[in-house]
């Protein structure tokens, strides 16, 4: 519901007070006669007046240049004023008094920013502020990282600034002079990435007040991560999101908009913060009193919340440069493809009827055609090839759902060329618009899931499209690689935007049209 106007009473005037060139003066009535003092200037000049007399002796001529030189001298006093007032601000805005404001909590940002707040770059979105949070909200997880997850360290997994560690035993499957931009990525460490590239992004101000968007930089996903398992409390799950917000509505900036123009990561789907019932899994954060109106970056949305954005899951590769893209581009579309179609994943022998071991069955079955990689265990965990190179070598890549709607899987796919084969519309078509194709057809092909399970044959529908046809949406799937990958330098790549940059470029025109159009309610 839209906030009612209300029209403001007009305010009472307040009496002049005593004059304090006069102290004993007050504000004369209309019928009060005129103080003694004034008499002499409210009388009309005349020729004999002995105050204007000089003035009016003065030869016409004299006259001219002299009212010339006074109105002269006020234009160059004029100018020169604007000129040191600009001067001014030019020469102080790297070192705004508010400085002590920026975010560079250790180990994530030592470096102060430099060049990236400077005006000559293209905000026409506007600019970002980042929240300098108490270390207990981020730092606090990293340097705690250990105790993440009840089966083992996620140190590892989280170093490199949220990159991981450096991957190993791909010489020979992809080009050596772009090994180093491959690390074993953590398909939940997307809060640390955005966090770290937010730091040195060119759009970021130190001053709030000219701030279009402010970022939270709360790891939610970490924070919740470890209290998922085993018999914790629902309070254990939500204190960390009742934190935030209590400290958030202590911030001016917060109260003056309600949060319609913050921003967070979340570095989890989204069903992780939506419990209903103290008993059921994840947190009630999405729906605590706060949350409502903060736009929410997670790696799978709810597609009939507003306020939920769906970003890539993480990959391994990072490019380094635009020639990094450049070149996997190439790689990726002269590969030899010796296969029709891959599929990888688990099955859910829990589940009865489960897809994904229709799905294996299928792929096995066809001895030549199909590549499959069973899943089971850990053995497509981070830290093998395997994977990547079942992509790299198939024309098409089965996706169907994960344990939610979507799979990490899809831009590992992608990333290698691939086609994606998807089952459920919700898998990626009401998911990632800002970053795929708005045309299904053109990078993807659907088959719906009950049709596999009625006997339809993926194979004869794979093979019913020609080399041109496959050809085409190839293209268009290595078209969009640079939009479903994170860049190594933390500044960004040189021209190319990657997932990242079209992430926080879509929050910030978001919100500056929400402004813009006002689109909230209280």
């Amino acid at each position: 519901m839209l906030p009612t106007s209300t029209t403001t009473p007009t305010p009472t005037p307040t009496p002049k007070p005593p004059s304090p060139c006069f102290p004993n003066s007050t504000t004369a009535s209309p019928k009060s006669p005129k103080p003694p003092y004034l008499s002499a200037i409210d009388r009309k000049p005349s020729s004999s007046s002995l105050q204007f007399q000089p003035y009016f002796f003065l030869p016409n001529h004299v006259r001219l240049w002299l009212l010339l030189f006074i109105i002269s001298l006020q234009i160059i006093i004029l100018f020169m004023a604007r000129t040191l007032h600009l001067s001014h601000r030019r020469s102080h805005f790297p070192t705004h008094p508010h400085h002590h404001l920026l975010q560079n909590p250790p180990n994530i940002s030592s470096t102060s920013p430099s060049s990236s707040f400077s005006p000559p770059h293209n905000c026409s979105f506007g600019r970002i502020f980042v929240y300098n949070l108490p270390a207990v909200f981020n730092q606090e997880l990293l340097d705690n990282c250990v105790e993440l997850d009840p089966w083992h360290s996620r140190c590892r997994a989280l170093s490199n600034d949220g990159f991981g560690s450096k991957a190993t035993g791909l010489s020979g499957v992809i080009p050596e002079d772009l090994v180093p931009a491959w690390y074993w990525t953590d398909q939940f460490a997307m809060e640390i990435i955005y966090h770290n590239r937010i730091l040195n992004y060119k759009c970021r101000t130190m001053e709030p007040d000219s701030a279009t968007a402010f970022y939270i930089p709360f790891y939610a996903g970490l924070a919740v991560g470890k209290y998922l398992w085993f018999k914790y409390r629902w309070k254990d799950r939500d204190r960390y999101c009742e934190m935030i917000l209590k400290w958030l509505q202590e911030q001016p900036h917060w109260n003056s908009s309600g949060g319609w123009d913050h921003f967070i990561t979340m570095g989890r789907i989204t069903w992780d913060f939506r419990r209903t019932k103290d008993e059921d899994w994840g947190s009630k954060c999405i729906y605590l009193p706060g949350m409502r109106n903060i736009t929410r970056l997670l790696i799978e949305r709810n597609p009939w919340d507003y306020f939920d954005v769906a970003v890539p899951y993480p990959t391994g590769f990072h490019p380094r440069s635009d020639s990094d893209v450049l070149e996997w581009q190439d790689f990726v579309r002269n590969r030899n493809r010796k296969t029709l179609f891959c599929f990888a994943g688990a099955p859910r022998d829990t589940i009865k009827n489960d897809f994904r071991s229709l799905l294996l069955r299928q792929c096995m079955n066809e001895s030549g055609l199909c590549r499959a990689v069973d899943c089971a265990g850990t053995r497509c965990s981070n830290g093998t090839s395997l994977v990547l190179e079942a992509f790299l070598d198939s024309e098409f890549c089965l996706q169907p759902r994960g344990d939610s709607f979507t799979r990490r899987s899809i831009f590992d796919c992608m990333v290698a060329g691939s086609i994606p084969v998807f089952f459920w519309h919700r898998t990626a078509y009401l998911q990632y618009q800002w970053f795929l194709p708005s045309d299904p057809k053109s990078y993807s092909v659907f088959i719906h899931r009950n049709e596999v399970k009625n006997g339809t044959s993926i194979k004869s529908v794979l093979e019913s499209y020609s080399k041109e046809e496959v050809k085409k949406i190839r293209e268009k799937v290595i078209e969009y690689i640079p939009k479903l990958v994170y860049a190594k330098p933390k500044e960004g790549l040189e021209s190319i935007k990657d997932a990242f940059d079209v992430a926080i470029e879509g929050a910030l025109k978001r919100i500056k049209e929400q402004k813009q159009f006002g689109h909230k309610w209280k």
